[in-house]
């Protein structure tokens, strides 16, 4: 300014003064153009998913059929999930953390029954609609949660036992490896199977013991319980192929002949599973469809659109063996 007069430290504080305004009204005009930018990507909606873990085939290829349903429709959702690595804290956790992250809509896949409800409560005030996959959890569809899409456990389970009683002629002695303790797979595919074999007083659970859906800790696990009951064993019951796979290793590194010795039955219908059957070690897997991509998707559109939804959608499962496991090997996961 021409005829500006100024001692030096006054025209420091006003130049710096007006350096400062000018530093605001750019941090408001930034701040103004991300809030603008934001408004535009909300106009996808944003789904997440709380998986309970990433490990064995069925889980991962459950994690895979979601991602890939979720890629197709990458123009209308934004996709975020969370791994709670086998901990039921960890689970609690990420949804909260969802809920923060504003997501539309939460497909949960829940590790434990009990556990989750107060992270459900908070989703429903934040009015977001979760849909249980493949695991139950506590609370009452159309307040907790949207519905249930998976498998009848305790269906599953009792296909197992009716197999094996007409395998074994009604009698066996039968060694029990359960899934996550807690669960509602577990807790079902226990009861069905006992459903089943009710009626056959010769066939008797002489241990049961949980292995986590893990091959490695069934292996473990089985090689304890032919220590304490030898030759007794007849037949096996696992919650899931891993831990079929796992039995069987222990019995042949005990000398015992799966599918000769020891009759074993499981629930999965894995490629490794039939692959077993084939070689004969491995009796009998009823199929737990791990592709809800596509269904869970097309289910929450429908609920979007304002359809109502059942509480429960429950897939069909078939049952391999080897009258068909040859028949079906190539598509399994």
């Amino acid at each position: 300014m021409k005829n500006q007069t100024c001692f030096e430290g006054d025209c420091v504080r006003v130049y710096m003064s007006r350096f400062l305004v000018f530093g605001a009204y750019v941090a408001i005009t930034v701040a103004a153009l991300s809030l603008f930018g934001c408004a535009r990507e909300k106009t996808k909606k944003i789904v997440g998913f709380s998986q309970t873990e990433n490990i064995g085939p069925w889980r991962v290829a459950e994690t895979n059929s979601i991602k890939s349903e979720a890629a197709k429709r990458k123009e209308t959702y934004d996709f975020l999930m969370t791994d709670a690595q086998g901990q039921t804290s960890k689970q609690f956790s990420d949804i909260e953390d969802l809920i923060a992250r504003q997501v539309d809509a939460i497909f949960l896949a829940p590790r434990e029954y009990q556990g989750l409800t107060p992270a459900l409560e908070a989703a429903r005030a934040a009015k977001i609609p979760v849909f249980l996959i493949d695991r139950e959890a506590a609370g009452k569809p159309g307040e907790h949660f949207v519905s249930f899409l998976g498998s009848d456990f305790r269906a599953q389970g009792r296909r197992v036992g009716s197999w094996l009683a007409k395998a074994t002629g009604g009698k066996a002695s039968i060694v029990e490896l359960t899934g996550t303790a807690g669960s509602s797979v577990a807790i079902d595919r226990a009861k069905g199977f006992r459903d089943a074999i009710s009626s056959y007083p010769n066939m008797k659970i002489i241990a049961t013991q949980t292995a986590d859906f893990s091959r490695a800790a069934a292996q473990r696990v089985m090689e304890n319980i032919i220590q304490a009951k030898g030759s007794d064993i007849t037949a096996v019951y696992a919650h899931n192929d891993e831990m079929a796979l796992g039995a069987i290793q222990a019995l042949k590194s005990a000398g015992m002949k799966p599918g000769v010795d020891v009759m074993v039955g499981s629930i999965d219908g894995q490629k490794a599973a039939l692959l077993a059957i084939m070689k004969g070690e491995l009796g009998v897997s009823v199929e737990s469809n791990p592709r809800f991509g596509p269904l869970v998707f097309a289910t929450m559109e429908k609920y979007f659109a304002g359809e109502k939804i059942p509480p429960k959608i429950i897939l069909k499962d078939r049952l391999f063996d080897i009258s068909n496991a040859k028949d079906f090997v190539h598509e399994a996961y």
